[in-house]
């Protein structure tokens, strides 16, 4: 497959690329995937999606706060629970807005083989097509492989645990203006050391989860409590008629850190940051002594 004729990219995704040091292959490759979700996000946000719903997970970290890292997956929650909310109406909605900017993309609903609370969707690229869309150098895309897709999950979470949250409007100037519904970032927190403790990854170790930990931790984001015991209560981590305190909290996290595999969480965090002296440090005693700082909602 060969790409002669370059479309020129539209100004707005051209001032979004600005914001990127873009040097190598994978540069490119995490820059035009991080364009792709928000123009997602701008699509959903049309189609009125985040009156239902909110935005929440690394990703939401890193468009709305500023994470420095990237990240892979767009991940909603319901604002409350619906058996019966379908993506399929909000797939197209995705789609029409990404060919709005010129991007070739396939939408598609994933078909469940059981039933889950889960539902989702993926965006799926022609690599080279698009990087050579946004402008990417000739002597860098001979290095992408013409049939390979770059691939972007996106689901919601259909029966949100019923806890003391609240949500908050943040807004983004690019491609578009438009706003997008989260969670406050002490309900963010919660979800994020709910998935740390709680979430089995097939044998792996997520180190995004632990990195993302110490991004809250170092700005001081106290953490709700009660909405992460009642996440747990959900899962099946907690029993229903127990209480979650802060020092049933500290024992969780030793139990997890005392297996936690350093090497195989770098391995992981490594393809998502610029920085590896940001993880130079990383060792049981550190995530100890840092998760010690951790501070609860009152």
């Amino acid at each position: 497959m060969q790409y002669h004729h370059r479309a020129k990219a539209p100004e707005a995704i051209l001032k979004m690329l600005e914001r990127y040091q873009l040097e190598h292959t994978k540069d490119y490759k995490s820059a035009v995937k991080e364009i792709i979700q928000e123009i997602a996000l701008l699509g959903l946000w049309r189609a009125k999606f985040f009156e239902k719903a909110a935005f929440y997970g690394g990703t939401a970290l890193r468009i709305l706060y500023q994470l420095d890292r990237f990240s892979e997956g767009l991940d909603f929650t319901l604002l409350k629970p619906d058996p019966h909310f379908d993506l399929k109406g909000y797939v197209h909605a995705v789609q029409d807005e990404l060919a709005s900017f010129g991007f070739t993309a396939e939408v598609r609903k994933k078909e469940k083989v059981r039933q889950t609370v889960v539902d989702s969707a993926f965006i799926k690229l022609n690599t080279l097509q698009n990087l050579i869309f946004i402008g990417i150098p000739e002597g860098i895309f001979k290095d992408v492989h013409p049939t390979e897709v770059l691939k972007i999950r996106f689901e919601i979470d259909t029966d949100p645990p019923k806890a003391n949250i609240e949500t908050e409007t943040r807004f983004l100037l690019l491609p578009s203006p438009f706003s997008v519904k989260t969670y406050r970032l002490e309900d963010l927190f919660a979800g994020k050391v709910h998935a740390t403790l709680c979430r089995e990854w097939k044998g792996r170790t997520k180190g995004r989860d632990w990195y993302d930990l110490i991004w809250y931790i170092a700005r001081g984001v106290r953490l709700n409590l009660k909405h992460l015991e009642s996440r747990m209560k959900q899962s099946g981590n907690l029993p229903f008629e127990s209480e979650l305190t802060e020092g049933t909290l500290v024992e969780l996290f030793e139990k997890k850190i005392s297996r936690l595999d350093i090497e195989s969480a770098k391995r992981d965090i490594i393809q998502f940051i610029s920085d590896e002296s940001k993880i130079a440090l990383w060792s049981r005693d550190f995530f100890r002594q840092v998760l010690e700082q951790v501070r609860c909602l009152p």
